[in-house]
């Protein structure tokens, strides 16, 4: 999934740039946030440690496609959602008109794909080439589960359909939202039923739900089988006329699992954001600190011992 990155700002490791805020560093930042719980808190995450850091991080919901237009018209400041491929023709439309400077990956270990119940997989669907297998697919009903119509996921489903992918040219799409998708799933593995639909990680359905998901041999969800990106993008201005806030929200990457966990206290538990983001940073110190590292205040002074202050960490 790596690309070479469009911007000649970020030619060299940014590790190797100058670290501290510089005298024309303000402390506005605006973050596009989509309305997917992941992203709500990650962003929720950066913001609460850029407020300790002296920024005035605001946030405004808006949706993916929204956020690449409001990033390239310099209207919004940052997007840590740029979720590759699935948003591959956004992000290189972007790229392309050197509006945008890619920091990287900030979710190691993303995938879409078709996901199955364990006793499922344990009965032989190991690969999405099972699907269609005689012994297994009347078992599905020759149904796939998915989430809304004209989702990325949902196109991606229906171009398989109709391309006799994996021999599932004769399977129905059931297209309904990501909690009736999800309830679906509950109610089959409540059952002891076969169900097969399409899942991603990071998400709290890996952590309610023991799934499985299947080896896409054929890279129908992507090179790598489905593994994906979640890029964190800045406009080009913010980003060289901020190098500071650049290396923090540079630094900031987090596991699936980790992701997955936020989203289930957000989303499945129902807590506020910033009452799971602040716990995560208080319960992650090491992580923390590595995220400010070289990083400084706004006023130039080192962020460590400004967030061990201001979030009770010990000396």
């Amino acid at each position: 999934m790596t690309r070479i990155l469009a911007s000649g700002l970020v030619a060299a490791p940014l590790a190797l740039l100058p670290a501290f805020a510089s005298a024309d560093e303000s402390a506005e930042i605006r973050f596009a946030t989509p309305s997917w719980p992941g992203v709500t808190v990650k962003t929720q995450l950066a913001a609460e440690l850029l407020t300790a850091l002296g920024y005035e991080p605001s946030q405004q919901e808006i949706g993916a496609t929204i956020a690449y237009e409001a990033l390239n018209l310099n209207e919004v400041d940052a997007f840590m959602a740029a979720w590759l491929p699935a948003q591959q023709p956004m992000y290189d439309a972007s790229m392309e008109k050197d509006t945008l400077v890619d920091l990287g990956n900030n979710v190691d270990g993303a995938l879409i794909g078709f996901a199955v119940p364990r006793y499922v997989a344990e009965a032989g669907v190991k690969q999405v080439g099972d699907l269609d297998k005689p012994e297994f697919a009347d078992k599905f009903g020759r149904e796939i589960f998915s989430i809304e119509v004209g989702s990325g996921m949902s196109d991606t489903l229906n171009e398989a359909i109709d391309n006799d992918t994996y021999g599932l040219g004769d399977w129905k799409p059931v297209e309904t939202s990501t909690p009736g998708m999800l309830s679906a799933v509950k109610n089959a593995i409540s059952n002891d039923e076969w169900i097969v639909f399409a899942g991603w990680t990071p998400h709290w359905m890996n952590i309610e739900y023991d799934v499985v998901y299947l080896e896409d041999t054929e890279d129908m969800w992507g090179p790598d089988g489905g593994g994906s990106d979640v890029r964190t993008l800045l406009n080009k201005p913010y980003s060289e006329a901020h190098p500071n806030a650049t290396r923090l929200l540079d630094q900031l990457t987090f596991s699936a699992d980790d992701q997955s966990a936020m989203i289930y206290e957000f989303s499945f538990e129902e807590r506020d954001p910033d009452e799971v983001a602040i716990e995560w940073i208080n319960q992650h110190p090491d992580r923390i600190e590595a995220f400010v590292d070289g990083v400084t205040t706004i006023d130039g002074e080192p962020a460590w011992p400004a967030l061990q202050q201001a979030f009770d960490f010990e000396s």
